[in-house]
């Protein structure tokens, strides 16, 4: 059969248009539909205006700390109306990129809702379009409980375009979005508290990190509220809203902002007309070659709820990309090893195991572990410290994981997670020669372990 397309992506985020436009350099026929905005979740609320709005968080820190060096400045001003505006001015920019990479390339760019009418056919706009390969990367949507008042509440989707900074915010949730726009809010200047249902927040990372970031926001001023969970929202006459706990307890605030997770989009997809199935959790079920349990259609990125991140929906579109229509060039995806940032305030950078998981997975351990105030704070009275931490398999002297809080954390463990990716031991952390002075460093001069 002669299809219009060899591969038809539905979703131009991430994954979507990495696949697409490899597809078509290595010669096939691709079409894309995209219903919202080019990009996706990551360059339109997610991760690159997320990071704009830390960094202009974290600007009154530096104007604080600048009076130790000699800095005196004026009442500081913040216009939250300004950063928005301009946070917009280089979305805009970036779905104009994304809609050149696509064109450049080749791509048919399909700007509209796609519906699966069979496994080799979707419908965009009134009008349908067969493909050999159909492939699914329409990624998450945040989800609110349903509770009495929700739809007073918002979402990841609607902070990014609030008029105004409310004066006081409750954000609930104990993941990093949650964690991290709560360091914006307070950064920002809204009296802000952190709602949780469980003990401590970060679950999943490791034990001394998610303890540090506590101890570290709680010095800051952060209102944080473990074991704590919403019953009810109420709007009031003058516009506040009054937030009913659980536990019978009352607040107060202007706005709820709920981070508790995100479910795959998969509204009006058509998926009833072919046989694609779901996992218990509802995203699309693939294999390891991200083929469904229908042959045709494939799905990669936050829709099968493997590894949320950006970069992993970018190695999974590649490796759709080279299977299909480059094979001498396919490598699968490697989920072990993948650095990850949290850019709460200070930032977390991770990767390799905690040392739960590696006590769990029977791993004798060795942990080498340094809390430290940073050099650039030592001529001002911010207190915040920095952490460090090596797990490292008393064994093998093989690092199994590396684990820090403090400015730039990500940028620090980027590098570090090649030295892992690489098969490192604390040997070779411990033979190589620091760049001095650094925070970085810390990690190749952490002689002694603390624990085993």
């Amino acid at each position: 059969m002669a299809y219009d397309f060899d591969l038809y992506v539905i979703g131009a985020g991430s994954g979507g248009v990495r696949s697409a436009r490899f597809a078509a350099g290595f010669g096939a026929k691709v079409a894309v539909a995209e219903s919202r905005y080019l990009g996706g979740t990551c360059v339109n609320v997610g991760c690159v205006p997320k990071k704009l709005l830390v960094y202009g968080a974290h600007f009154a820190e530096d104007f604080e700390q600048s009076a130790g060096f000699g800095w005196s400045l004026g009442e500081a001003d913040f216009d939250w109306a300004r950063l928005i505006a301009n946070k917009d001015r280089e979305i805009n920019r970036l779905n104009g990129i994304y809609r050149n990479l696509l064109v450049n390339s080749g791509v048919t760019l399909h700007e509209g809702h796609a519906k699966l009418i069979d496994p080799h056919q979707v419908e965009v706009n009134g009008q349908r379009y067969s493909a050999k390969h159909i492939l699914i990367a329409t990624g998450g949507w945040p989800q609110i409980p349903d509770i009495p008042g929700r739809e007073h509440a918002i979402s990841s989707n609607e902070a990014f375009f609030l008029k105004e900074l409310p004066k006081r915010i409750l954000v609930v949730g104990g993941g990093y979005i949650a964690v991290e726009f709560a360091g914006i809010f307070h950064g920002l200047g809204a009296d802000t508290k952190l709602l949780y249902r469980g003990e401590l927040f970060l679950r999943g990372f490791d034990g001394a990190v998610r303890k540090h970031l506590q101890e570290e926001l709680t010095k800051r001023g952060l209102d944080l509220q473990f074991n704590a969970d919403i019953e009810r929202i109420e709007k009031q006459a003058d516009g506040s809203l009054k937030v009913t706990l659980k536990d019978g307890r009352e607040l107060a605030t202007d706005c709820v902002f709920y981070a508790t997770g995100r479910r795959p989009m998969l509204d009006n997809l058509g998926l009833e007309n072919t046989g694609v199935k779901l996992d218990k959790r509802g995203f699309i079920e693939v294999d390891e070659q991200y083929q469904s349990a229908e042959p045709s259609i494939l799905a990669i990125g936050d829709v099968i709820g493997r590894v949320q991140l950006t970069p992993v929906a970018l190695a999974e579109g590649m490796a759709v990309a080279r299977r299909l229509f480059k094979p001498e060039q396919y490598r699968p995806v490697d989920y072990n090893m993948i650095p990850t940032a949290v850019f709460s305030l200070p930032n977390i950078g991770t990767v390799g195991l905690t040392e739960e998981q590696a006590r769990e997975t029977g791993h004798k351990v060795q942990i080498f572990e340094s809390r430290f105030r940073p050099m650039k704070l030592t001529l001002t009275e911010c207190q915040e410290r920095t952490l460090m931490k090596l797990v490292v398999d008393a064994d093998t002297d093989k690092v199994l994981g590396c684990h820090m809080v403090g400015p730039d954390a990500g940028e620090i463990v980027q590098g570090l997670a090649i030295a892992l990716k690489a098969g490192a031991t604390k040997r070779d952390f411990d033979e190589t020669i620091g760049v001095h002075p650094t925070a970085a460093e810390e990690f190749v001069t952490m002689r002694t372990p603390v624990a085993g």
